[in-house]
């Protein structure tokens, strides 16, 4: 389950990934979020550590990243 404070910090990341200004340790951190939150493999996560594929995981996991914000934003409006 994906926490409140997980999810602000996914969207200030992606944010700064779509711009180009995120750091390594930024999207370091981003990664972590979606692994932790079990939205990547960790074979996917490995894969970016190991710097095999890097650019094209994360460009995934950006669309990855974006159907979360988006998921979490619809249940948050049907539920009130």
């Amino acid at each position: 389950m994906v926490i409140n404070s997980d999810i602000k910090r996914l969207l200030d990341l992606s944010q700064k990934l779509n711009k180009g200004h995120a750091s390594s340790l930024e999207r370091d951190e981003y990664m972590g979020l979606l692994l932790k939150n079990n939205h990547i493999k960790q074979s996917q996560f490995d894969d970016y550590k190991n710097g095999q594929n890097v650019e094209a995981i994360v460009q995934a996991s950006l669309v990855i990243g974006g159907i979360v914000l988006l998921g979490y934003l619809l249940s948050s409006l049907t539920s009130k």
